[in-house]
């Protein structure tokens, strides 16, 4: 695991010009978003408000580069983890003693789809309606065709989409990204994340490793660097298939938790 990180990273100063140029583009970016970004509501509650604890996005990357294993590990690791004891514990134990959550699948600007909209855990049977969901209709990583490159600035702009949407009340806001590349289609990631954690929202990552990673340049580094941020904010890297399950449990705990002692470390899971 990498630790908290809260600096800003990335690109220096532009001219005026190039900054106007950039926020139009991010504009009419958005403004497309606003087409094709997962629709917040509530799965359980009919439209009634959703007051809780901790509202969390899982933006689950499924671009071209997700082959079966990895779209595996990522559907049945979430759902694994929202079950577990230790995150049903995390969650009763808190003021109110529910969470918010939403699941959705991303890879290039335009290409997203969502898997379970905004829905109230309050406890395991919620729980494993929640995980039910995700099993049934998550990416299984066998049609990857077409579906581009991996944009984590449009996974953060929509995660922040549905956190602004929210249909209810929360105290803590998290956009928890799952991917195993860099941004490398679509707007740079900077911008998107300073608008994230300038609306309050942290954002966590947890870095899958690829085969042919370079050791020198470890994805969790890239992540902890460019793209996680806000309060207590952290990125993981999992090795191995076990290890992915226990680590995402673990950084679960942290998110939901309003208990500031159940935090995880700098040092990494134990």
């Amino acid at each position: 695991m990498v630790g908290r990180h809260h600096q800003e990273s990335g690109p220096g100063s532009h001219s005026g010009t190039g900054q106007r140029a950039n926020s139009l583009l991010r504009l009419a970016a958005l403004a497309a978003m606003a087409f094709w970004a997962p629709t917040a509501h509530a799965a359980n509650v009919d439209g009634a408000v959703l007051n809780v604890d901790v509202a969390v996005v899982f933006a689950v990357d499924f671009s071209s580069s997700i082959d079966p294993k990895i779209a595996d590990l990522q559907r049945e690791g979430h759902a694994a983890a929202l079950t577990s004891p230790e995150i049903i514990s995390a969650i009763t134990q808190n003021y109110i003693g529910c969470i918010g959550v939403a699941y959705f699948e991303w890879s290039s600007p335009g290409h997203s789809r969502t898997v379970l909209p905004w829905t109230r855990i309050c406890g395991l049977e919620d729980a494993k309606a929640a995980a039910s969901v995700i099993r049934t209709n998550g990416d299984t990583g066998y049609l990857r065709r077409g579906r581009g490159g991996t944009s984590v600035s449009a996974a953060i702009d929509v995660g922040s989409l549905l956190l602004d949407r929210f249909p209810g009340n929360a105290m803590k806001k998290v956009i928890d990204i799952s991917s195993n590349g860099e941004n490398n289609d679509g707007l740079p990631v900077q911008p998107s994340r300073q608008n994230a954690i300038a609306k309050g929202y942290t954002i966590n990552a947890i870095a899958i490793p690829t085969d042919d990673e370079d050791p020198g340049q470890p994805l969790a580094s890239y992540f902890a660097q460019s793209v996680i941020g806000g309060s207590q904010a952290f990125v993981i890297s999992p090795t191995g298939p076990r290890d992915y399950i226990t680590a995402l449990r673990r950084k679960l705990v942290t998110e939901v938790s309003m208990n500031v002692d159940r935090h995880i470390p700098a040092t990494g899971p134990q």
